[in-house]
């Protein structure tokens, strides 16, 4: 009996410091979703919303990880702690059950899963969510084969000839909304450089929020096959200074083309 109550009080023991590894893991993986962390493969986000994309995929690597290590260092005490020794030949426990240790193994995974679910509801709320006040408005109008960009309310629409690539102008630092228009079958409407896409469908309304945070051109392409030239379908995007975005609007602003 003093032996079955000692086993026990170590499985007790063994459960809180796993239960408690676990948590100090995820606790710091949640706190370092908001830290600078390497990309681990991802590239350099140019959007404020692939930045937080960015956060999210360095936090789940780094979880990741922590899960591997725990299981690791699991094996690794079974391995070493329960092997058979030489001369050793008495027949190991035979209870048929952990209680404490399938508590922990239950409730571990759980959590695991319920932090990591809840970080991707926040990061989806915030990628998603659509700004009431941005400083230009764009129809993004995807068609077999190619692209063309109406900003709203500015009287114009960039477009290029067939097998050319138009270039769609936004402000840095920015809000700019896109709403994305397909005019036959689907598109998708993707810039690998600000970490996410979103699909053009027939019939559905579909806008979006890009806040550029860094100056430059970037290519944009349809990533949702469309037919037999959908491979042509390339875009730019450039990205501006604010001051230099707002003369190229007056230049253009009401030329119908």
């Amino acid at each position: 009996m003093q032996s079955r109550g000692y086993g026990r009080r170590m499985a007790t023991r063994r459960m809180r410091s796993l239960v408690s590894w676990t948590a100090g893991s995820l606790l710091a993986a949640s706190v370092l979703t908001g830290c600078d962390l390497p990309r681990f493969g991802a590239p350099d986000p140019a959007s404020d919303e692939g930045s937080r994309i960015g956060h999210l995929w360095s936090g789940f690597f780094v979880a990741a990880v922590a899960v591997a290590a725990l299981v690791w260092i699991l094996l690794g005490i079974v391995v070493i702690r329960y092997r058979r020794r030489p001369g050793d030949d008495d027949i190991p426990n035979q209870r048929p059950y952990n209680i404490p240790m399938e508590i922990a193994y239950t409730a571990v995974p759980v959590l695991i899963v319920a932090v990591l679910f809840f970080f991707s509801v926040r990061t989806q709320e915030e990628v998603t969510k659509v700004s009431a006040r941005p400083a230009v408005r764009v129809e993004v109008i995807g068609f077999q084969w190619g692209w063309r960009f109406r900003y709203v309310g500015q009287g114009f629409t960039v477009d290029a000839d067939p097998g050319g690539k138009p270039e769609l102008v936004l402000p840095v630092g920015a809000p700019s909304n896109l709403r994305l228009v397909a005019k036959d079958v689907d598109h998708s409407f993707w810039v690998p450089d600000f970490l996410s896409k979103r699909d053009l469908i027939p019939g559905v309304r579909n806008e979006i929020t890009v806040t550029p945070n860094r100056a430059g051109t970037y290519v944009g392409r349809c990533a949702e096959f469309c037919g037999l030239d959908h491979w042509k379908m390339w875009f730019a995007v450039k990205v501006v200074p604010m001051a230099e975005f707002k003369t190229w609007l007056a230049d253009h602003k009401g030329t119908g083309s």
